[in-house]
């Protein structure tokens, strides 16, 4: 079953209105600090960057329907901050520490922000998992877009391109899997491919059909396509 995050296409939901050059870094002043608190807590090791995405997939659809953007992130950052024992749900009902902890050696230090920040985070990894297809190629995604690793679980496969052809524009070479990775299950890097979707294979009346849609998709969601 997808999840209410997987909204992609879907009727209903309003046109995206992208914002301007001109428009705000962070609409609100908090908006900045639940950035930086995420980040600065992602540093402590504890998780990685599928494993704190698939956190806030598990926020419930009511509450993902009514949480603004970063209410989502405080929100998926709580949940992770208890399941690996950085916070008990007491300290974060009293919104204080209580006691020490054995973190501290972690913490992120306001000048060492620039630096780490910079140095990005690469998921490129060596896999002798071979390359099956080449660019310009034809090729379907999976039917189904479950994970399929662990039921219910995270995977980077849109339901509304699940079953649906296209054509690899780009090899990425080889990354991390997020199916895996969330689930702390190990890297199981794999080849990732750009794959060109036309409108008209994606939806029934799209407004135009000549438009195509490119997505990163991993090999084990693809099978060739003649």
């Amino acid at each position: 079953m997808s999840r209410v995050h997987d909204m992609g296409g879907r009727f209903g939901d309003g046109m995206i209105v992208p914002e301007t050059e001109d428009d705000p870094v962070f609409h609100e002043k908090w908006h900045g600090r639940a950035l930086a608190i995420t980040l600065a807590a992602g540093a402590l090791g504890k998780w990685n960057i599928d494993i704190s995405r698939h956190g806030r997939e598990c926020l419930s659809p009511v509450d993902y329907a009514s949480m603004s953007y970063y209410e989502k992130w405080m929100a998926g950052l709580a949940g992770l901050l208890v399941d690996t024992n950085i916070l008990s749900r007491e300290e974060l009902e009293k919104g204080r520490a209580i006691g020490s902890s054995n973190l501290t050696a972690k913490r992120m230090d306001a000048d060492k922000v620039a630096g780490v920040l910079a140095s990005g985070g690469p998921a490129d990894r060596p896999s002798d998992v071979p390359v099956f297809y080449n660019v310009g190629e034809t090729v379907r995604t999976r039917k189904i877009n479950g994970n399929r690793h662990v039921n219910g679980g995270h995977t980077r496969l849109p339901t509304y391109v699940a079953g649906a052809v296209g054509r690899i524009v780009m090899i990425h070479g080889t990354h991390i899997l997020p199916d895996s990775s969330a689930h702390r299950l190990g890297d199981a890097a794999e080849p990732l491919y750009a794959v060109a979707f036309s409108a008209s294979e994606l939806w029934a009346n799209p407004e135009h059909p000549k438009d195509e849609v490119v997505l990163d998709l991993w090999q084990s969601y693809l099978s060739g396509a003649s």
